[in-house]
């Protein structure tokens, strides 16, 4: 006989009393530690129980008995369905001060790192519409919320929007996204109205048939917009059809791009793009910089606080005009460039070919004959040999993905004794731990944390560390 499986405990009336990582918050129970999503401190609940484990416990809310005096209404309609903007509820100031002391537990408990005063978190000036870059998919298997499954209506389940977290082949409909400018929201909705007019499919992840499959909005802070349509098969007739028919209504879209991805996964960076009507690109400027942005360009998704950030980088390296600089994980050269021309010479490495093409595009585009760039893997590329060859580096600026730092890579650093470092980071943990690798040869002496992600646990740290 099969063993009963013993349903999880209901917890009750349990205060929550601080945030965790990964946008969670927490409440303690018998010395142990639970994770709950979609609450905040000071509000108490009822929690079913939905992991065990020996160290800590998972659980979702099933009633509130109390709000937190600091609650207040999220704006999205999509709020706690949606996976994104998981913080709408808390004020901007304390999603502030809970990112700045996340940013001190990462780097004191992980790092062991002895801290200077750690300047004030840079908040972002814009904490709605702040995105310049968003992507939307289109399935047949739309997300359906407990009032429309009880409902007795029948349901049209195409959809657009973003996928449920946890639930690879479901999305949900957005109606309105508070991320990026409006005409993205009139953009996606139109297309789905279009689409029901004319019966155009929406794609099965599963079967992997349909016709629309993604669509990407690009906008800039030059008021240049791109839209990307991503087809999984080619139509002519009917691609035309919703290519003319939204260059028509939206006569604002300066760079009308297609795709026809007939491949298993959605990534495009392999992918054919074809302009239909306007640019193959649009620009975002910094200071007297301009950047050309590509429909497989990476830029920074937050324009205005990217600035912010770079001027912290900027302002960290203290570059005087004679410095020999190393942009690690450089990506379309953003940061290279924005330093230049305060540098003897950059050298950005990247693992991206199509990335390291656009560094040196944006290059030539701004006049900056200073620059260097190479594409590959970081580890293999920064040897001894290569810091032999081209000069030890008196600052080294790295930005690595989330992941950090490969043990080589640090060793390389290590190796090149630059004067300085300025590390960049998405992500204070892995950040902290390559700090304490470096800890023996370089002090902290300068922490800024930014805020790039409103509404969201995410948080971009600045940290200069200084040879001993």
């Amino acid at each position: 006989m099969a063993k009963t499986k013993r349903p999880h405990p209901i917890l009750e009336k349990i205060l929550i009393t601080d945030i965790a990582a990964e946008g969670k918050a927490i409440a303690r129970i018998d010395e142990k530690v639970v994770f709950i999503p979609h609450v905040i401190p000071g509000d108490i609940v009822d929690l079913q129980v939905t992991k065990k484990k020996s160290a800590y416990l998972e659980a979702r809310v099933i009633k509130f008995h109390e709000y937190s005096k600091d609650r207040i209404e999220p704006v999205c309609e999509h709020f706690g369905i949606c996976g994104g903007c998981k913080w709408q509820m808390l004020p901007y100031n304390l999603q502030l001060k809970f990112k700045h002391q996340q940013v001190i537990d990462n780097l004191t408990r992980i790092g062991k790192i002895k801290l200077p005063e750690i300047y004030p978190i840079l908040g972002s000036k814009n904490t709605e519409f702040y995105r310049n870059k968003l992507e939307f998919t289109f399935s047949n298997k739309k997300w359906l919320t407990t009032e429309e499954m009880n409902s007795s209506q029948e349901h049209n389940m195409n959809g657009v929007g973003f996928h449920i977290p946890g639930m690879f082949d479901k999305v949900l409909d957005i109606n309105k996204c508070w991320l990026q400018d409006d005409i993205s929201n009139k953009l996606r909705n139109e297309i789905r109205e279009y689409a029901f007019k004319n019966k155009l499919t929406f794609f099965d992840l599963r079967k992997q048939e349909g016709f629309l499959r993604t669509m990407v909005v690009r906008t800039s802070t030059t008021g240049e917009l791109m839209l990307i349509m991503v087809f999984f098969h080619e139509d002519k007739i009917k691609r035309e059809a919703l290519l003319q028919h939204l260059a028509e209504t939206f006569p604002e879209i300066t760079s009308l791009l297609y795709i026809i991805n007939s491949k298993a996964n959605d990534t495009i960076t392999d992918q054919e793009v074809f302009v239909y009507q306007g640019t193959d690109s649009i620009y975002e400027t910094m200071e007297e910089l301009r950047f050309k942005i590509g429909p497989k360009s990476f830029f920074q998704t937050n324009s205005l606080q990217a600035y912010e950030l770079y001027k912290v980088t900027r302002d960290f390296a203290n570059l005087s005009g004679n410095e020999i600089v190393y942009d690690l994980y450089t990506g379309t050269g953003t940061i290279a460039n924005f330093v230049a021309s305060k540098s003897k010479q950059v050298i950005g490495i990247e693992y991206v070919p199509e990335a390291i093409e656009d560094a040196k595009v944006n290059s030539a585009l701004n006049k900056i004959d200073n620059t260097l760039f190479y594409a590959g893997d970081m580890k293999d590329i920064l040897n001894q040999q290569f810091i032999i060859e081209h000069g030890k580096p008196d600052v080294i600026i790295t930005d690595p993905p989330r992941a950090g730092m490969h043990n080589d890579v640090i060793d390389a650093i290590l190796f090149a004794e630059p004067k300085r470092i300025v590390y960049v980071s998405c992500n204070p943990a892995t950040q902290a731990r390559d700090l304490n690798m470096l800890d023996f040869a370089y002090r902290v002496t300068k922490v800024q944390p930014v805020d790039m992600f409103p509404h969201t646990h995410h948080v971009e740290n600045v940290v200069l560390l200084e040879r001993k």
